[in-house]
């Protein structure tokens, strides 16, 4: 018996993106496309417009519809968040499969690609696990704070990975319907999902690399007292 064609939509949320970044999304993705057209019979994008100014919206989103015409834009007035985004973005996708990462796509091209046929071969969730080599590339501050969570992941949520902020995952659509359980809007979103999908949803760690050019912002102390409060929820509500 013949397996059916399979569709995969990868999802990215974007906020008042930079000039050029409908260029290099557009590249990028026609490159992972391209790396998985052997087993996958359609490729889409989404692209979440979380409360991008006017200004940003036209040049950018009006380009990259340009770049990639069968472009799926979900769009919104108010920026929520990328948990938010994300979600908006898995309920319009009609695909078999979904990848969710950020829209520079960091991660390399074959760790999207590793992810995805990790999902393909068991199911489920495939998510991405940073490697060692990823705290060299981050600030000092944002370094300890992701130890500090791999080692509460390990030791106090007993989690099956350990790297729940990494933002490359992918998941069938058993996997899509804990996603859109979720109900934090910003980043520990995906420390959520895990954690609901512990139990009823396999999970898989697929070793992931960043991408050469990658840089990674501050942590702001406004976030820092958010995510702490949705922590701590969600330790109470585990």
């Amino acid at each position: 018996m013949q397996t059916p064609p399979i569709r995969l939509n990868v999802i990215v949320p974007c906020y008042n993106p930079p000039e050029g970044w409908a260029e290099a999304l557009a590249g990028r993705f026609e490159q992972f496309r391209s790396g998985v057209a052997g087993w996958v019979a359609h490729t889409g994008l989404i692209v979440v417009n979380d409360g991008s100014s006017a200004e940003a919206t036209e040049l950018n989103f009006k380009r990259l519809s340009q770049l990639i015409p069968e472009v799926k834009v979900v769009s919104y007035t108010s920026n929520r968040g990328k948990g938010y985004a994300l979600r908006q973005g898995v309920a319009a996708s009609d695909a078999d499969f979904h990848v969710v990462t950020d829209a520079d796509f960091p991660y390399t091209i074959d760790s999207m690609r590793r992810v995805a046929e990790v999902l393909y071969e068991q199911g489920g969730i495939a998510a991405g696990n940073r490697d060692t080599a990823y705290y060299d590339r981050v600030p000092l501050f944002r370094r300890w704070l992701s130890k500090g969570l791999r080692w509460l992941l390990r030791n106090v949520l007993r989690q099956p990975v350990g790297d729940s902020q990494c933002g490359l995952k992918a998941f069938d659509n058993a996997g899509k319907g804990v996603f859109l359980e979720t109900t934090i809007d910003r980043f520990l979103f995906d420390l959520e999902f895990l954690m609901l999908a512990n139990g009823r949803v396999p999970v898989a760690p697929v070793p992931v690399e960043l991408r050469d050019g990658v840089t990674f912002s501050k942590v702001g102390w406004k976030i820092l007292a958010t995510e702490g409060r949705n922590f701590l929820w969600l330790l109470l509500r585990r």
